[in-house]
């Protein structure tokens, strides 16, 4: 099963403060960890909200409203997408993170996948998916 871990950013994050290097030490082993048990898929920080954009559609209509965004606690500042067992394992790996980061809060979601849609996934949407990914790939 996939799962994302989704980290949620706080003051720092949102003010572009860079990670310690003790931080991306203990970040890169955790990764590295996570690659030598093969479950890693992948894995990013993000920047903050002031380098992005919110885009709301209702009704028809767009609005568009630049960064940054006042409920911090409702960002994300990156996530890792992975391949494990079961929810549990997902848990475990989230607790090595917050041993990493310290207070942090952490969401975890299971990823869709092909075989959740049944019948509704049908052999032409599975053609064009593979073809998709095989194009994301070649990237």
């Amino acid at each position: 099963m996939r799962y994302m871990m989704m980290h949620k950013a706080d003051a720092a994050s949102e003010a572009g403060v860079p990670p310690t290097q003790e931080l991306m030490d203990k970040m890169g082993a955790l990764m590295q960890e996570m690659g030598d048990a093969g479950i890693l898929i992948a894995g990013e920080g993000l920047h903050g909200s002031s380098s992005g954009k919110r885009l709301n559609f209702t009704n028809g209509q767009l609005t568009v409203t630049d960064g940054p965004f006042a409920e911090t606690k409702e960002l994300i500042a990156g996530f890792v997408i992975m391949e494990v067992e079961s929810i549990d394992e997902t848990v475990e790996w989230a607790k090595k993170f917050a041993e990493c980061v310290g207070d942090v809060e952490i969401d975890i979601r299971r990823v869709a996948v092909e075989e959740d849609f049944g019948d509704e996934f049908t052999p032409e949407a599975r053609a064009q998916e593979a073809a998709l990914r095989e194009q994301v790939s070649q990237r």
